[in-house]
């Protein structure tokens, strides 16, 4: 699937959610549309699981 394409669903999903529930339902569909990518990307290069935990551990020493 082309990254046209996508932006094309992504645009039309918040116009959606803009439309019929308000600006909270767009700001929520783009905060979650956001993450979503942020882990597919993350996934994408090689991200795992297991990686998970030792993110939220090193921070806190």
């Amino acid at each position: 699937m082309s990254l046209a394409f996508q932006g094309m669903l992504a645009g039309m999903a918040l116009a959606f959610a803009g439309y019929f529930g308000g600006f909270g339902a767009f700001l929520l569909v783009a905060a979650l549309g956001a993450i979503g990518y942020a882990v597919g990307l993350w996934w994408e290069r090689g991200g795992r699981p297991d990686d998970v935990p030792g993110m939220f551990s090193r921070g806190r020493r």
